[in-house]
Formats: C-alpha cells, structure tokens, sequence
C-alpha cells in the first residue's frame, strides 16, 4: 500500500505571538488562549489533550485525555490509577502534554511532572460527575484485556442495581493527577512555515526564561 501526501499543503494566517507582548508567567498566556479558542472558534472540545508517558517497554504512549482544571501550579486531570498511563506515570513521572487547536492553528506543547492530587479533591470531583460516568469508572478496569463489549455492559446493569438509591463512593484506583509544568512552549502557524514559537523554561529561583525558538 502506498499513498502519497506530499500534496497536502495549508498556509497558516490567523494570528502572530509576539515574543515583547508575553506576559512572564506561561499560564497567564495559557488562559489567554484557552478562553479565546473556546469563544471564538469551534473545537468540540478546547480542553482536549494528549498526554505522554514512558512505557515499562521502553516506547512511549500517547493518549487523548480532558482537563479539569489548571491553576498557576499546574495542569488537572483524572484517570484510572492502574491504567497503562496510571502504571507508567508510577514509574516516570515525567510526562508531556500537548493542545492543537486547529481551528485557530496554535499548538501548546507542556513537559513537567505529574503526581496524584489530594484524595479530598477527587472526592469531590467524583462526586460532581453524572452517576453513569461514576459507575464507568467501577466498570472499567482500565486497559485490561476484556472478552467483550457484552460483559462490560452486564457488569454495568449489575452495579446500576447495586447501586440504586445509594451513594456511589469513589473507588481508592481512580482520581486525579497534576501535572507541574517545567517548561511550555506555545505555538502559532504563520506563513510559509516561518511559525512564531516562544518557551518558557522554569528556573531554579522558580522565574520563568523566556526565548524565541526557530520554526
């Protein structure tokens, strides 16, 4: 099989980064471009990322996963703590996470160290979740070999019935990670491939540095 794609060819003019218009601290820039994406052009869902992590194999697996939250520490998400993602991030901690935006040809790539939040705040986010989402989380053992779509949907009528009329507890397995950026680097199609591309590298006095890279 062979199918060529040299054609495909696309030129990128909708916006510019500036390297003397940056605030110093990335996630002000962050928020900046995350509320303008989510208002002015249609992505289904802005929060929508891929996660990185280093396998006990030696490769590394990417993934799409949803953030929940972001604050000035860093990057929130949940997932199953014994998944493939849950197992590699025991092992290495450090991760990479990455936003494209298509419609508005930016392109946000994050390197830092995830670890678990406290239990009290997936508590608190398990419980916010719709029932369904809650008992999928039961459901699923994430990344297990299953036999078929049938059995996990029979173990989900069972625990629907077990489960009636009573509090779903959040199992010990699933919660939430952080991610604590060590460098961010944000990217923006320009013309002729000549892309504005600005990092920030975390200091050891906690300042960011901030330079220009070559597209």
């Amino acid at each position: 099989m062979q199918n060529d794609l040299s054609d495909y060819r696309k030129s990128y003019e909708k916006g510019a980064l500036i390297l003397s218009e940056v605030p110093e601290n990335p996630m002000e820039l962050f928020q900046k471009w995350f509320f303008e994406v989510d208002k002015y052009f249609a992505e289904d869902e802005t929060n929508a990322m891929t996660i990185s992590t280093l396998g006990s194999d030696g490769y590394p697996k990417n993934r799409v996963v949803l953030l929940k939250k972001y604050t000035y520490e860093g990057f929130i998400f949940y997932t199953n703590y014994e998944s493939d993602k849950g197992k590699a991030i025991a092992q290495n901690p450090n991760v990479c996470l990455s936003f494209f935006w298509q419609g508005a040809e930016r392109q946000i790539i994050i390197k830092g160290k995830a670890e678990k939040i406290s239990e009290n705040l997936s508590d608190g986010y398990f419980e916010s979740r719709p029932r369904g989402s809650q008992l999928g989380a039961i459901v699923s053992k994430q990344s297990d070999t299953i036999e078929s779509r049938e059995f996990l949907e029979a173990k989900l009528q069972k625990l629907e019935q077990e489960f009636q009329g009573k509090e779903i507890p959040r199992p010990d397995y699933w919660g939430g990670y952080i991610v604590k950026p060590v460098e961010i680097e944000f990217w923006q199609g320009r013309p002729n491939r000549l892309h504005d591309r600005i990092r920030y590298k975390l200091q050891s006095d906690y300042n960011w540095k901030i330079n220009r890279l070559s597209p």
